[in-house]
């Protein structure tokens, strides 16, 4: 129930970031972001943009860091960490208003994301829409920062995680769940039934095998820089691989150095969150 609503949470407050003509109308392509079509999690990257501006101590940045750099080491999205970071994330906005996250994710992006989009999987998304198609990014990052994304590179929208608001300020609560692995092929299916798609005629693209259930809801699935479990199965089912990293063993070797910060600032949200939960019992 929690990943359907946040599948249809997602849908209804996906727009299109433009309205243009779309000669074909009835396909769209669907883009998982983290290490498909940026470097690393985007949620990470927004942390370390925080911790930049000083919203996090000198404490709260080794709180909860073990567990991250693990997930670093391990080259591999794991449920647990993403959910719990994700969801620390939103609880460190709660009482922040909806414009101030906005405009902390136009600076964060232009600051730390930018340099870390993968151009050749952006070269694929501009294919799609070059043939008339839209193309949407679907990740469990908030939606907003999700948005900005898809703004800043010029596709068509968005899917991401909704957090609930009261008058323009988060109440550090979502609406549903994390759009996560099945809340995501709901808001694919929700989203296709709002815009018209024919989605034997879609296309949808992840490196991860948590994405599964949006990768088989499509008619034409693509791994990008995949995780082994989804590489496996692509080469079963002959889907096409896209791989833009240098080599596995590099990748392997290059991540935990590249985003080591990340991933302890990604650990500092756990830390916040759980921190003030506690104080609030």
């Amino acid at each position: 129930m929690a990943d359907e609503l946040a599948g249809e949470a997602a849908a209804a407050a996906a727009a299109p970031d433009q309205v243009r003509a779309v000669p074909d109308p009835n396909a769209a392509a669907f883009f998982d972001v983290d290490n498909t079509l940026i470097r690393g999690a985007s949620i990470y990257h927004f942390a370390r943009g925080l911790a930049a501006r000083k919203l996090f101590t000198f404490q709260d940045l080794t709180m909860f860091a073990l567990g991250q750099v693990a997930f670093r080491l391990r080259g591999a999205e794991n449920a647990d960490h993403i959910s719990t970071a994700r969801e620390a994330a939103l609880a460190f906005v709660a009482g922040r208003s909806v414009e101030e996250l906005v405009s902390l994710c136009e600076e964060i992006y232009d600051d730390k994301m930018a340099d870390r989009i993968w151009h050749g999987t952006r070269s694929l998304a501009l294919k799609h829409l070059d043939a008339g198609q839209q193309v949407w990014l679907v990740t469990a990052t908030p939606v907003e920062l999700a948005r900005i994304i898809s703004h800043r590179l010029g596709l068509t929208g968005a899917l991401g995680t909704v957090a609930e608001t009261e008058n323009g300020v988060y109440t550090g609560r979502l609406v549903g769940h994390l759009l996560h692995g099945p809340a995501k092929a709901g808001a694919v299916r929700a989203l296709a039934r709002k815009e018209g798609l024919d989605l034997s005629r879609c296309a949808a693209y992840s490196d991860s095998y948590n994405d599964l259930p949006m990768l088989t809801t499509v008619g034409h699935p693509h791994a990008v820089n995949p995780d082994g479990d989804l590489r496996d199965h692509a080469r079963e089912h002959d889907w096409p691989v896209h791989d833009f990293r240098t080599g596995r063993k590099v990748t392997m070797v290059a991540l935990p150095a590249a985003a080591g910060t990340g991933a302890l600032v990604g650990g500092v949200a756990a830390g916040v969150a759980l921190r003030r939960h506690h104080r609030g019992r």
